[in-house]
């Protein structure tokens, strides 16, 4: 981060489903100086669990497309996502705000935020697996379809891209990424 600028990068957390993402950006939330979380507007049931989102339905999202809340939105597993315009007033002097990215929104991200990290967590598959299984979220072909696609690359055109190991305990991963955050903050 520039220290003129004193506006902290955004900070892409992204990776595949039951990676641990969401823990892990809470987790720096509390243990990094300065880091920010911010929460992404989807199209899922409030009751859904997970993440701490702001639950609208199709109609909701479409509508706040169209006012242009959003600085950023796709669709990915059926649902929308949607990061708010609001995502700016964190920004700030934060040592950076963390969000949960899909892969395929990535270099329009870097495009739309210009400072612009990617933290691509990573865990071993019989891991992934196990924590798919174990949310009780997808069904079986649900959690075969996600671990295929785990092993889809980044795109191309990433300018600042971190890989955290995920695989073991948290505060290791924690450990890495701030470790990893530390040189780019200074």
């Amino acid at each position: 981060m520039s220290a003129s600028a004193n506006k902290g990068p955004v900070i892409a957390v992204v990776g595949p489903s039951g990676v641990g993402k969401d823990s892990l950006m809470s987790a720096l939330a509390v243990s990094g100086p300065q880091l920010r979380l911010m929460r992404r507007v989807i199209t899922r049931a409030p009751e859904a669990g997970g993440e701490d989102y702001q639950a609208v339905t199709e109609a909701e999202f479409s509508a706040l497309a169209r006012k242009g809340v959003f600085a950023l939105n796709w669709q990915a597993h059926g649902l929308q996502y949607g990061i708010p315009r609001d995502i700016e007033a964190l920004r700030p002097g934060a040592g950076g705000v963390l969000v949960n990215l899909s892969r395929a929104v990535l270099l329009q991200a870097q495009e739309v935020f210009g400072d612009f990290i990617v933290l691509s967590v990573t865990a071993r598959p019989e891991v992934l697996a196990e924590r798919l299984s174990a949310r009780g979220r997808e069904d079986a072909g649900e959690v075969r379809r996600r671990l295929a696609r785990a092993a889809n690359p980044l795109p191309d055109g990433l300018r600042r891209v971190h890989v955290i190991d995920n695989s073991g305990a948290l505060s290791t991963a924690v450990a890495a990424a701030l470790a990893a955050l530390q040189p780019e903050r200074a």
